[in-house]
């Protein structure tokens, strides 16, 4: 009887485990740590400028910035013009960037770990990373769709539980409601100056 619980249990679980260190989705999260840690190792010497170039090939290789982009919008995605589009994508790169440059600007020992088990989310793979160091360990999430033949990250999840996409969106959806692409596409310019990008 114990056995048929326990297959019941496994057959609706939720997500399904893949315990594989090879897994692609993790690979594309393994490097954007690798990227990370290279711009903290760069330092305050290699400015926000610096280590922005030296992170934006990595988030441009590890994230599906175009449908993140999309996704922060919403349903009016499909209204809006062709250039309109390209330009908050092009936008939201730039403050994803900036905000890395800004918040990974210095090393003190801090160490990526990557779970080697990879958790499969309807057609989505999660793949689970804690950052550690000097202060408590923070647990970061990242959710992988594939995209052109590759796992891409399309949200983080901080301290697994605050997704990245639906923060966006919450913010930025009064700016767009009230003043269409062109006001967050200078909202997310802001953001990325603010960052120093």
């Amino acid at each position: 009887m114990l056995k048929a619980i326990l297959a019941a249990a496994l057959f609706v679980a939720p997500t399904a485990v893949v315990a594989q260190s090879e897994d692609p989705a993790r690979a594309t999260v393994q490097a954007l740590d690798e990227g990370l840690l290279s711009i903290m190792k760069s330092g305050k010497a290699a400015g926000v400028a610096g280590r922005s170039a030296k992170i934006g090939p990595v988030v441009d290789r590890a994230f599906d910035l175009p449908l993140m982009t999309r996704l922060v919008v919403g349903p009016s995605w499909n209204g809006m013009a062709a250039a309109d589009q390209t330009a908050l994508v092009a936008a939201f790169r730039r403050m994803t960037i900036g905000q890395y440059a800004r918040n990974f600007d210095s090393w003190s020992g801090e160490t990526f770990t990557v779970a080697p088990q990879v958790e499969e989310r309807g057609g989505d793979k999660l793949v689970r990373t804690t950052l550690g160091g000097s202060g408590a360990p923070v647990a970061i999430s990242y959710r992988l769709r594939q995209s052109g033949g590759q796992w891409k990250i399309i949200d983080v999840f901080y301290k697994n539980a605050i997704s990245q996409l639906a923060t966006r969106r919450a913010d930025f959806g009064a700016i767009l409601a009230s003043g269409g692409p062109r006001a967050l596409i200078a909202h997310l310019d802001q953001l990325a100056q603010k960052s120093g990008g």
